[in-house]
């Protein structure tokens, strides 16, 4: 390859860096993704994301694989140019989206501002195999510490989809935190809702939607549960984000992704 056509340092380090991005990705969800759709009670609903998880790593793929090589564009036939630059337009456009959405997520769970509140929200999430899974505990212990710092304060504990001995997310909730000492005068349980948006809209029918309350959920999850309060009137969150697993966080940031690119096609 002669120099003039030598590929310059800047886009190879750019395209690396997506190129790396996108395995990276691509692999989380494959590793995670599977297992957990083995594991939960709503398998169609799971394995549907996991789909749109894998097309999203896919369009990063390409695209880093075009800034890279410039594999679009290297064709001397102007038709076959003109598509590439088609293509590869398209690639960018949706690859930033994807990414914008990535840093939104990102940024969403690295906010934390919760005080005091009469009321703390604790989100639920799908059992896998009937019991919590680790995200899940680690709200519960964000949870638990939190109802130590202000005596006051209860928690509305969110979560229908029942497994298969009929136990709620929000039952299994209140359980694990009564083992851990926590009275249960202290819990209040919303175990009718099936998504997010449902949970706000039942927890609207305990808690006056402008009264403050403390949202506390996985911090990937931060940014569209508090989207999801505000389109339901709550207008005073704060937000109190749980540590979530680092192995599994593409995984769970790209299902966020879906999530809110399925919202704003709506």
């Amino acid at each position: 390859m002669g120099k003039g056509k030598r590929t310059p340092l800047a886009r190879r380090i750019i395209g690396d860096i997506l190129l790396a991005l996108a395995v990276l990705l691509l692999a989380d969800a494959l590793f995670v993704m599977p297992a957990r759709i083995d594991a939960v009670v709503l398998k169609a609903d799971y394995q549907e994301v996991f789909t749109y998880e894998i097309i999203l790593c896919v369009i990063l793929l390409l695209c880093a694989l075009d800034v890279r090589f410039n594999l679009l564009t290297r064709w001397k036939p102007v038709v076959l140019r003109v598509i590439g630059w088609i293509l590869r337009t398209g690639l960018v456009l949706f690859s930033a989206v994807i990414l914008f959405f990535c840093g939104k997520v990102i940024a969403g769970g690295m906010i934390q501002n919760a005080g005091q509140a009469d009321y703390a929200i604790v989100l639920g999430l799908a059992l896998e195999n009937g019991e919590p899974a680790p995200d899940l505990l680690a709200r519960l212990d964000t949870a638990r510490n939190y109802l130590e710092k202000y005596p006051e304060a209860k928690l509305i504990l969110t979560g229908g989809n029942a497994e298969g001995t009929g136990r709620t997310e929000a039952a299994v909730m209140r359980d694990v935190l009564t083992e851990q000492g926590v009275p249960e005068d202290r819990l209040i349980l919303e175990d009718q809702a099936t998504t997010t948006k449902e949970n706000f809209r039942n927890i609207s029918e305990i808690v006056p939607a402008g009264d403050p309350v403390v949202m506390i959920s996985s911090d990937y999850h931060m940014d569209r549960a508090v989207r999801n309060a505000a389109e339901n009137g709550f207008s005073q969150v704060m937000r109190l984000p749980a540590p979530s697993r680092f192995l599994a966080y593409g995984a769970n940031m790209l299902s966020e992704v879906v999530l809110d690119l399925n919202d704003l096609t709506k």
